[in-house]
């Protein structure tokens, strides 16, 4: 949740978007921004339980494949209405799957079933197979650039995560033209990164205060 939010801190001077896959060392779960603490801690065993700088609701990271995307204010993605901007990023994981065999789609509407829970039920252009929800995302958007925070509960099919990585990162060369070059994170980048979480995402108080 730091690095994410460090990346957003510096989307505009950066200048291009910046796509990120991570994994968690131990089992935690994430919550939107906005949640109350409160509601959500009784309803998953998982901990740490973080909140994170984006909206939506509680986010199990025990098995699922993270991801997040940077974009600066100087990119066209950044025009985009939220929902826009949902949408495209949700084809994206859609059309990857396919890539891969699987045969993922976009929700068409609502079925939110528990409130804050953020995999039970599915919003509009959720990503589903065969019904279920796979993947959903967060975002947040200021003056510095726009973060979209995904996460993918990958179907019980025989796909490996680095062949969707592969297929997600081939389908925007190809449609977009994208040219994809390895970040490399420098000494104040990842200080600031610790620096957040000593007094941030790591903090009970933080997390608690709603």
């Amino acid at each position: 949740m730091a690095a994410d939010e460090v990346l957003l801190e510096c989307a505009a001077a950066l200048g291009s978007p910046v796509l990120r896959f991570y994994s968690w060392t131990v089992p935690a779960a994430t919550f939107g921004y906005f949640q109350h603490y409160a509601d959500l801690e009784a309803v998953t065993p998982l901990r740490p339980l973080i909140r994170r700088t984006t909206g939506g609701g509680l986010v199990p990271h025990d098995a699922d494949w993270t991801v997040s995307l940077t974009i600066p204010p100087t990119h066209p993605w950044y025009q985009l209405s939220a929902v826009a901007s949902y949408q495209r990023f949700h084809q994206w994981v859609a059309d990857a799957f396919g890539e891969v065999g699987v045969a993922a789609e976009l929700s068409p509407c609502c079925r939110k079933e528990v409130p804050g829970q953020c995999f039970v039920g599915a919003e509009k252009f959720d990503v589903l197979w065969h019904g279920r929800k796979i993947a959903g995302a967060a975002q947040r958007r200021n003056r510095l650039g726009l973060l979209i925070q995904g996460s993918i509960q990958p179907p019980p099919v025989k796909v490996t995560r680095a062949a969707w990585e592969q297929a997600f990162c081939a389908l925007a060369a190809r449609q977009w033209d994208v040219v994809w070059l390895r970040f490399e994170s420098d000494a104040e980048l990842r200080e600031q990164v610790q620096r957040l979480v000593r007094e941030k995402y790591g903090c009970d108080e933080y997390n608690r205060r709603r």
